[in-house]
């Protein structure tokens, strides 16, 4: 049997076995012992995943793909809205939860096929739990997987590019084709995997630097002295060079020198 209910959250389920176990392969299984995989449809990864020394947490929003679930894997080893010791089965939206109270502090890595057209939603709140979320890792759309990993240059470097990597560091891993998908997707796919950086407070204050990466980015073609002008920039500030750069210019270190430059004006 083959869930498709899942078809509208832009999901493509995997087919290939080879392909799900190097995804699951990804996770390094260093600093934590939990992993909680979004969106596993058929369970493909998640049986590789039940092979490894951690515990397991699925969280399927689709009722269906939630009974195909219990009837696919052992009942003995499942339980539904509760913990075990291995495997345990959530029926939820990741991007609704609260994280916080659903981690229970405990340093939890998260993997998963993720659905192209909420992925980067999903990274952003990763993001905003990064003190639970040691390592991600998981297949996304190319694309969006490149723009994730990019450095500063390029065209695809924006703000989920800034973002991510002030706090992560990223690997993009391999890329996945069409043809390993039912039903197959227009264009490929790609894995990366994030390691949480060491220190991973900001130097600065969080709030503006989202603002000011953000702010810069949604005017990209434009030099920085413009894009930003709603921070009131001083006119001797605005003789500064890095303001007549753009912003796929600046790296990560530039922007967190640039949020200090103007909360210091």
């Amino acid at each position: 049997m083959l869930v498709r209910a899942k078809k509208h959250l832009g999901q493509h389920f995997l087919t290939d076995e080879n392909i799900a176990k190097k995804i699951a392969d990804t996770l390094t299984e260093k600093g934590y012992n939990k992993v909680l995989e979004i969106g596993p449809g058929m369970g493909v990864l998640t049986k590789y995943l039940l092979q490894k020394d951690v515990k397991v947490t699925v969280m399927e929003l689709d009722s269906e793909s939630v009974e195909y679930l219990k009837t696919t894997f052992p009942i003995e080893h499942i339980t539904l809205n509760t913990s075990n010791e291995k495997f345990n089965i959530v029926e939820g939206d990741f991007l609704k939860q609260d994280l916080n109270s659903f981690f229970e502090k405990e340093q939890t890595a998260i993997i998963g096929n993720f659905p192209y057209n909420i992925s980067s939603q999903i990274v952003f709140k990763a993001i905003e739990n990064r003190e639970f979320v040691p390592e991600f890792s998981g297949m996304f759309q190319k694309e969006v997987a490149q723009r994730i990993a990019e450095k500063k240059g390029s065209k695809v470097y924006g703000i989920l590019s800034v973002l991510t990597q002030a706090f992560y560091d990223v690997e993009y891993l391999f890329t996945v084709p069409p043809t390993v998908f039912n039903p197959p997707p227009k264009v490929d796919s790609g894995v990366i995997r994030l390691i949480r950086k060491e220190n991973f407070t900001l130097p600065v204050d969080e709030k503006l630097f989202f603002q000011v990466v953000k702010t810069a980015f949604n005017q990209r073609r434009k030099m920085l002295r413009s894009s930003l002008k709603s921070f009131n920039l001083s006119d001797s500030l605005k003789e500064n060079s890095i303001f007549s750069k753009r912003p796929e210019q600046l790296s990560v270190e530039e922007f967190i020198e640039l949020t200090n430059l103007i909360d210091n004006q």
